[in-house]
């Protein structure tokens, strides 16, 4: 396994994790009968098997689940094969290994035996735990890092279940998955709260829904596990099976879980997965919400490695290792007025966005009196907070062209899919505009049009790794395309982000896949941003300190408690209270700012500094004696 990467316990309790989708329709829809015994395949249809399970990571699945669901000795019994346990089991778990490699987790799908617990004696249960103890002692001895029970609606069998899997393991993590009625409740009433508590005092380190229904049905039942502080997962079905022409269809779109996984990751739900008739399609769409919303650790998985389709994996990026034959890979330092700054000189980059509407005038004055005010280099959002502004493309040719200063356009992966964004890229790479900043980009939802649809088929680690492989001459599909291009690659961190040792972990990743510069939120706290600076130290890449001067105490408020990544101190914040409003509040703000940077002006590369409401000369006021 990769010692570097968390646990899977670890990382199901941090999320958002992606699971896979999935397996039996998946078989079926290769063509075996739903008569056969899917559990069986893993010995006569191996090739099948490793297809299903390469078609969910290349989707973006971070935990694939080995196809054991039904390989207890009670459902082989019903083929005739209950001899065949281990050799299925060990099977299952060899294909799904040989799939993941080090990368990825693989889990033990363990489900029910298939017997009606009403009619089962008492006595006959030691026979049904040690039927689920020697299953999972399989599983675990050939190398799972967890057991899912999955898709259970008995409570007594789910309880002889995890008996069963403490006996045959007891530090194996348990995902306890259940599936509820239409009602809400399992076989005996339970409903979903009393039945998560269950759960967790009969030791399932983890609770959850799958199967049953869609994801709605899902949502509802599995936002109410919550109570006991286990992580939760949910694998909804592709909604309600419907006969079309003789096979089962499921009607859910990729679309529809695109739009719940993001409600059950923002509800709190850890790992999000599919269950019966769900797609590749459908995980890619789970997988995009998860890098809205944290970043699946799978973030290039959605990249094509050629023509013909498939997925990245981190093993397989040779194309962004390698350089294309004839074409020189051009250092940061010979990139431009940024790239030869850098190090050398105190960089002052200043936010300034296209304004609502036609006309880009006012923009291009405001970048040409910051120009003339010893600002070095404009940024040019790509629809800040989601907003519906003028393409940032336009602005930034003009102040390159107009102004005579470089621009950094920043790049999200909001707006375009794929193909789109090469395009973007190669456009702007031919017009000229060659400093970016790339960014995953603020979700629809805290924009104009909250409705509109959020693309995210890469984040910004995947997209920086593109922008690289261009750069050694590549195209994403790892075709030579003749020429590189010679783009400067700045990212964005969060130095008092929430879960500050993901941000860290992240941002070396970001480095890793080309980023050259690292252009930080706001921050208004030097404590913060010194912990920030010594943790990356070992990256060597430089900074500019996000500088944002407030100007008023509801500003303040706004940023403090509705901005992601923005963390203003109580007594910052009570400084804005006291200084009231109009000019007086301004200056304050500004004299805020102007402390920040004189504490950290020398372990800097520069400063970043975004003025509220495109008042430009307030950033003018903050460097005004210090950098200049």
């Amino acid at each position: 396994m990769d010692s570097k990467r968390p646990s899977f316990l670890e990382a199901l309790t941090t999320g958002p994790l992606v699971f896979d989708g999935a397996m039996g329709t998946a078989l079926y829809e290769r063509g075996l009968l739903y008569t056969t015994c899917f559990d069986e395949a893993c010995l006569s249809r191996p090739d099948m098997v490793k297809r299903v399970h390469e078609s969910y990571l290349h989707g973006g699945a971070d935990v694939i689940e080995t196809n054991s669901f039904g390989a207890n000795r009670y459902r082989l019994a019903v083929h005739g094969i209950e001899a065949k346990m281990e050799e299925i089991n060990r099977a299952s778990v060899k294909l799904a290994r040989e799939v993941a490699g080090t990368k990825h987790y693989v889990t033990g799908a363990v489900g029910p035996t298939g017997l009606m617990m009403k009619a089962v004696r008492a006595d006959e249960h030691d026979a049904i735990r040690k039927a689920f103890c020697e299953q999972i002692e399989v599983l675990v001895e050939a190398g799972v890092e967890g057991i899912v029970l999955e898709t259970f609606r008995q409570p007594e069998e789910i309880r002889l279940a995890l008996e069963g899997a403490r006996s045959a393991s007891k530090s194996i993590p348990i995902i306890a998955q259940v599936s509820f009625d239409t009602f809400g409740t399992m076989s005996d009433g339970t409903g979903p709260e009393d039945m998560a508590q269950k759960l967790s005092d009969w030791g399932a380190d983890s609770v959850g829904v799958n199967c049953a229904d869609g994801p709605a049905g899902v949502y509802e039942m599995v936002t109410r596990m919550l109570g006991p502080g286990k992580p939760v997962t949910a694998q909804p079905n592709a909604g309600l099976p419907h006969r079309v022409e003789g096979r089962f269809a499921y009607m859910a779109t990729p679309e529809y879980f695109l739009v719940y996984a993001r409600r059950l990751y923002k509800a709190g739900i850890r790992a999000v997965g599919g269950c019966c008739g769900t797609t590749p399609e459908h995980i890619r769409k789970i997988a995009a919400a998860a890098r809205m919303l944290g970043a699946s650790r799978s973030s290039t998985s959605e990249m094509p490695t050629s023509a013909t389709g498939g997925g990245m994996r981190d093993d397989e990026e040779i194309h962004l290792i390698e350089t294309a034959p004839g074409v020189e890979v051009v250092p940061t330092h010979a990139k431009g007025p940024i790239g030869e700054k850098l190090g050398k000189k105190f960089i002052v980059s200043v936010e300034v966005n296209p304004p609502p509407g036609l006309s880009l005038e006012s923009a291009v004055e405001g970048a040409r009196s910051l120009r003339l005010g010893g600002v070095d280099v404009i940024n040019v959002a790509d629809g800040a907070r989601a907003s519906a502004r003028m393409g940032n493309l336009a602005l930034c040719m003009r102040i390159q062209e107009e102004v005579g200063m470089p621009a950094l356009m920043h790049v999200t992966t909001r707006d375009r899919n794929l193909l789109g964004l090469v395009a973007h890229l190669l456009s702007a790479h031919e017009l000229g505009v060659r400093n970016l900043v790339v960014i995953t980009g603020d979700p629809p939802k805290m924009g104009d049009f909250p409705d509109a649809t959020a693309v995210y088929d890469l984040d910004s680690i995947g997209l920086l790794r593109l922008v690289r492989g261009m750069n050694r001459g590549f195209d994403p599909g790892g075709k030579a395309m003749g020429s590189a291009t010679r783009f400067l690659c700045a990212t964005g961190a969060e130095p008092a982000a929430k879960d500050y040792a993901r941000e860290i972990s992240r941002l070396k990743q970001k480095r890793d896949a080309g980023a050259e510069l690292v252009m930080t939120q706001p921050v208004y706290d030097p404590a913060v941003l010194e912990r920030f600076l010594t943790d990356i130290a070992p990256l060597e890449i430089p900074v500019l300190v996000g500088l944002l001067p407030l100007a008023s105490y509801r500003n303040a408020e706004f940023l403090h408690n509705e901005v992601p990544g923005m963390s203003i101190p109580e007594a910052v914040r009570e400084r804005m209270r006291l200084a009231g409003s109009g000019a007086p509040a301004r200056k304050e703000g500004v004299a805020i700012a102007r402390e920040m940077l004189e504490q950290v002006k020398d372990r800097v590369a520069g400063a970043y500094i975004m003025p509220p409401f495109g008042k430009h000369d307030l950033a003018l006021e903050v460097i005004d004696g210090i950098v200049r």
